[in-house]
Parts: C-alpha cells; structure tokens; sequence
C-alpha cells in the first residue's frame, strides 16, 4: 500500500502531461487539416480569378475599397501611356507565380497614365540580367516609352513587406528586393503631378513586346501544400506519447 502511495504522484503527473501533450498535438492536427481546407478554398479562388476574362479595370474612385482577399490576381484590361521617368527594378531568384521565368535576373517596374490622370504602376516583366546591368535594363524599358496609348491586359497584386533579412533597395541603381511599388514612387517621384498612384500594380500579361524583353506572360498559382503531412506528423506524436505512456503504466503494474 505504501510503495503504490508513493507511486500515485508519479502517475497523476505523467497522466496529467501525456494528456496535456496530447490535446496540444491533436489540436495542431486538426488546425492542419482545417488549414488545408482553407488552402483548397484559396487556390480554387486564385485559379478561377486567374482563368476569368479580363474585366476593365476599377475606378480610381473604387481603388480604396480593394484588399488583397477579394481582389489579389484579378485579370484587367485598360488603356494607358507609359510615362517617361525613371523605373525601377525588383531583383528576383525566379517566380512563384510564373512558369516561364527562371533564374536570376529583375522585373521591371514603371509607371502608366491613365487618359483621367492617375498612374498606375506596371510589372512589365522579366528582364534576364544576372550582372545587374543598369545600362542593360534602361535599354529594355526604353522601348516601351513611345507616348502612345496601349491596351494592357494583366493582374491586380498588391505590394509585400520586406522581411527581416531583406537587403535594403538602393534607390541610386534603382534597384529594389520586394515589389513594394508605392515606396518606388516615393522615392522616384512618380505621381507628383498631384494625381493618384494606385494602392496596387498590374502584373502584365500582354501585349509581349516583340523582342520578348520585358518578358511578361501569364501567371498560375503555386501555393505550398504541405498541411496533410504536418497533420500527419502532429497526430503521430500525440500516438506516440500515448504509447510512452502506455508502456511507462505496464511497467509500473508490474513493478
């Protein structure tokens, strides 16, 4: 009677920590797999948005009222002049949401106006300069900028965030590492005209200039989906602990 009231603490505690171990890793499976719902939901929104006809493009009276959850890869088509100042350009490893572009090199990013005045700035595409090559990439810009309206087809995005390690933009090379397009205007002066920089860009579709640089193109959704397996190594350590305690017991009984 003695040795097993001695052993009653020993056994309330491990209970106590096999159960608390368990409800947190269970827990964080079911989190998982309602993840993983979530996740099938956005890629099914993003994919049927991506493959929509282009609607036009929303009024500048509109622009203040879109978020990334409703509006983010959205297809538009609208009329604008690309204005001639300074671009900016956005170094990249290659693209997530792009299965023609790979490697190193920039995009390139400009300001258009639309025929009311506003500015809408554009990724106009890849263009393949591992050198970093400013003189390179002022060459394949240049070309867009003949002070005639085009007709642009592409997406509605919103600029990131710079993480932690994100290098700092060099505003003299023109050079940035997010697509954060806002802080190019205001470091470049787009939009001083008094009239409004839109709150987000347009990934540019077409029209493909014929020399293929910029290299805009059509973009596909590519999410990590990688919760099943995280579910799975969840609800295994809540098993496993089950079974450390389960076999701790047995050898207690016996004892």
């Amino acid at each position: 009677m003695s040795a097993l009231s001695s052993r009653r603490p020993a056994v309330v505690g491990f209970a106590t920590f096999t159960l608390l171990m368990v409800t947190a890793f269970s827990g964080l499976g079911i989190w998982q797999l309602q993840r993983r719902v979530e996740k099938h939901a956005l890629i099914a929104r993003l994919n049927e948005r991506l493959a929509a006809a282009p609607e036009a493009l929303p009024a500048a009276a509109q622009w203040p009222s879109l978020t990334p959850a409703k509006d983010e890869f959205r297809r538009v088509s609208f009329t604008a002049t690309y204005v001639p100042v300074p671009d900016a350009m956005v170094y990249s490893a290659g693209s997530a949401v792009r299965d023609d572009v790979s490697g190193p090199g920039t995009w390139a990013f400009l300001p258009v106006q639309l025929a009311d005045g506003n500015s809408i700035v554009v990724n106009a595409g890849f263009v393949q300069n591992t050198m970093q090559d400013r003189n390179q990439q002022d060459r394949a810009v240049r070309r867009l900028i003949t002070g005639d309206p085009a007709q642009l087809t592409g997406y509605i995005r919103f600029p990131e965030n710079a993480g932690a390690l994100t290098p700092a933009e060099s505003v003299a090379k023109r050079l940035w590492f997010t697509r954060d397009h806002l802080a190019m205007a205001r470091a470049l002066g787009w939009g001083e005209s008094g009239k409004a920089v839109a709150p987000f860009y347009i990934d540019l579709e077409s029209p493909v200039p014929e020399n293929g640089i910029p290299k805009p193109g059509a973009l596909s959704v590519h999410l990590k989906d990688d919760h099943l397996q995280y579910a799975i190594t969840w609800f295994t350590l809540a098993l496993a602990v089950v079974i450390a305690f389960s076999v701790w017991w047995r050898g207690q009984r016996h004892a």
